[in-house]
């Protein structure tokens, strides 16, 4: 039986990423994980698959970071219900 490149457990999702596929990338080792997060987080948003605030959270930018990071990408922000009830806890924590 063949095994699965993730296991899904109820503490989130861990990917497997082949070693070579590691080796290939060129950043420092200890910045890896972070930018591939960074990384997931554009691209699950840019296609509307998750909302602005669950993408900055797994970025792990605050709001003003990812906005910016949205920017130099060219990426357009999506701004529903959702994205506006996201705002307001921000502003009011603020």
């Amino acid at each position: 039986m063949q095994t699965t490149a993730y296991d899904l457990s109820n503490k989130g999702l861990d990917i497997q990423i082949p070693e070579s596929i590691v080796q290939a990338i060129r950043l420092p080792e200890n910045r890896i994980k972070e930018e591939i997060l960074v990384e997931l987080s554009l691209a699950l948003y840019s296609q509307d698959m998750i909302s602005f605030g669950k993408a900055r959270e797994l970025a792990g930018s605050n709001y003003y970071e990812f906005a910016m990071l949205l920017g130099k990408r060219g990426i357009y922000r999506h701004y529903g219900k959702e994205e506006f009830e996201d705002d307001l806890i921000y502003a009011h924590n603020q």
